[in-house]
């Protein structure tokens, strides 16, 4: 039994890209499609795709690789995990590596960058650190 899905997902994400795979594949759920939107959006992931496949839904992710091979996802961090939930006020919302990463946060409006939570003015759980 997999206690903390969205862990699963970034450890699968990790290991693909430190073996330099071009898919990684998952079970699906929603919040897995949302940050799977969120990585698309923000230029870190090439496409995804849910498909169905023996009775359950998968999600596959294509990533995205620099002109000469090199990463574009060189970390992926899980900041609130199921044992320490980590919650920001609207002011309080990190930035990732001076901005060139992104955070993922879990709003009240759904999940969205730290950036457009910022704009937004709101506050949330801090899912995961991305750069």
């Amino acid at each position: 039994m997999m206690t903390d899905p969205i862990a699963d997902m970034l450890a699968r994400i990790r290991n693909a890209i430190a073996a330099k795979h071009a898919k990684a594949q998952m079970p699906s759920s929603g919040i897995k499609v949302e940050i799977a939107k969120i990585l698309k959006s923000e230029g870190f992931l090439e496409d995804f795709a849910t498909a169905e496949a023996e009775g359950k839904q998968t999600l596959s992710l294509t990533f995205r690789f620099g002109p000469s091979g090199e990463k574009v996802i060189s970390g992926i961090q899980r900041v609130s995990r199921s044992g320490c939930r980590v919650y920001v006020k609207k002011n309080e919302i990190p930035t990732v590596l001076g901005g060139l990463g992104i955070t993922i946060i879990s709003t009240p409006q759904g999940l969205m960058t730290g950036g457009e939570s910022r704009r937004r003015g709101l506050g949330g759980e801090v899912i995961c650190n991305v750069w």
